[in-house]
């Protein structure tokens, strides 16, 4: 962790009201906190984010979950049931620079904090909001959830091996992508913002998101008429381009142009293969796909893993190992570039997080806070939206606050 003499980040200055719940809108929220923005995260006071709750492993009471995308974040506990819960929270997006909220859709027009309202109260404020498929059309209503979302925008139609049954990916994508894309909007309309001195709403859902970074499988489709399907671990388009398995273990091959195949084929004692019509180019080892991967299988089977990424990466062929998740954390490159922290938490101790994925030479992101205990900085916030001790006491008592 950087020390707090490190230099403000890029958004230092930028106040965030983060409402939402589990993993697009607070992964969002975080990346935008790691930049230097001051993100007041809002939780229900009994049970708080979702994420809280789900485990195992919990870490000291903690979840690992809620761990993995909440530092730099200032916990507030508001009962938004409650109307004095609901009229502070429309005093801290009054003098807030951004909101960011996945409640079901009218959620907020039904507490009087629709964006309507906020936008006449504060008209510089970005609101950012999330839904599972956008706030009109015919699913509007539906509830959004990471799998469905991948099942619906297609990514698991192409995910798996051929004769499986479709897959999901191994982490929650969508939901991740969905948070990413929110990132970029929001950065966007703070600095269109810079120009017109006006904020404004900027919608993202996690059914649009799997759609628009479908990419070249979708292009293949709508530009081509080609229906793509599952392949395992191989492209579509780039061959050879996937896992193989050496004689201890599997590893990764992608050769993307016909020098690294040439290369490829005196590594594994055939140069002859590069001159061969049915291999020379990629659109014809594309066409015989399966008998090329059935020569080089049997090569690879020959010897370890180790060899083989040695051999090709001299060469300029690129390869690698398939790191198990302890492998990634202990592997030089990953420290070398920073991505695990260290930082100290409330009941934890010191803990170690995943590190942030972007480095900028002038404005340093860095990772200030640990996730913060459910309600941590209620008072701390509350006192800088102007009350006194008297009046948090009686808010508290009221269970509007934790």
């Amino acid at each position: 962790m950087r020390d707090d003499g490190a230099g403000p980040g890029p958004l230092a200055g930028v106040r965030i009201v983060d409402l939402s719940r589990v993993l697009a809108g607070p992964y969002c929220a975080m990346l935008l906190a790691d930049l230097g923005a001051d993100v007041i995260k809002i939780e229900e006071p009994t049970r708080g984010d979702e994420t809280r709750t789900w485990g195992p492993p919990f870490v000291a009471g903690e979840s690992a979950y809620f761990l993995a995308i909440n530092r730099n974040k200032r916990s507030v506990a508001l009962d938004l049931r409650d109307e004095s819960a609901r009229q502070l929270l429309f005093r801290m997006l009054r003098g807030a620079d951004v909101a960011i909220e996945n409640f079901k859709l009218g959620t907020m027009e039904r507490w009087g904090l629709g964006y309507e309202r906020l936008h006449v109260a504060n008209p510089r404020l970005v609101y950012g909001r999330i839904s599972g498929y956008g706030p009109d059309g015919p699913y509007a209503d539906r509830p959004g959830y990471d799998l469905i979302a991948e099942g619906m925008g297609g990514i698991m139609s192409v995910t798996g091996e051929p004769d499986g049954e479709p897959m999901k990916v191994g982490v929650a994508i969508a939901d991740v992508t969905t948070g990413l894309y929110l990132c970029s909007a929001i950065l966007a309309a703070l600095h269109a913002r810079e120009t017109s001195g006006v904020g404004q709403r900027v919608d993202v859902s996690l059914l649009e998101s799997v759609v628009g970074w479908l990419v070249n499988l979708g292009s293949n489709y709508l530009a081509a008429g080609s229906r793509p399907r599952r392949l395992g671990n191989a492209h579509p388009s780039i061959v050879p381009y996937q896992v193989f398995r050496a004689r201890d273990r599997h590893f990764t091959l992608a050769v993307g142009n016909d020098g690294q195949f040439a290369a490829l084929c005196e590594i594994v004692g055939e140069p002859s293969l590069a001159a061969d019509a049915r291999f020379a180019t990629n659109e014809a080892r594309v066409a015989n796909r399966d008998e090329l991967i059935g020569l080089l299988s049997e090569r690879f089977a020959q010897r370890d893993a180790a060899y083989w990424v040695g051999a090709l990466l001299a060469r300029g062929v690129p390869s690698g190992p398939i790191n198990e998740i302890p492998d990634v954390f202990a592997d030089p490159q990953v420290l070398h570039r920073r991505m695990v922290e260290e930082v100290e938490h409330p009941t934890i101790g010191k803990l170690k997080l995943a590190g942030i994925p972007f480095k900028l030479s002038e404005t340093p992101a860095t990772v200030r806070r640990a996730p913060p205990l459910l309600g941590q900085h209620t008072d701390e916030v509350l006192a800088e939206l102007g009350l006194g001790r008297d009046e948090i006491d009686r808010l508290r008592t009221r269970g509007a606050i934790r």
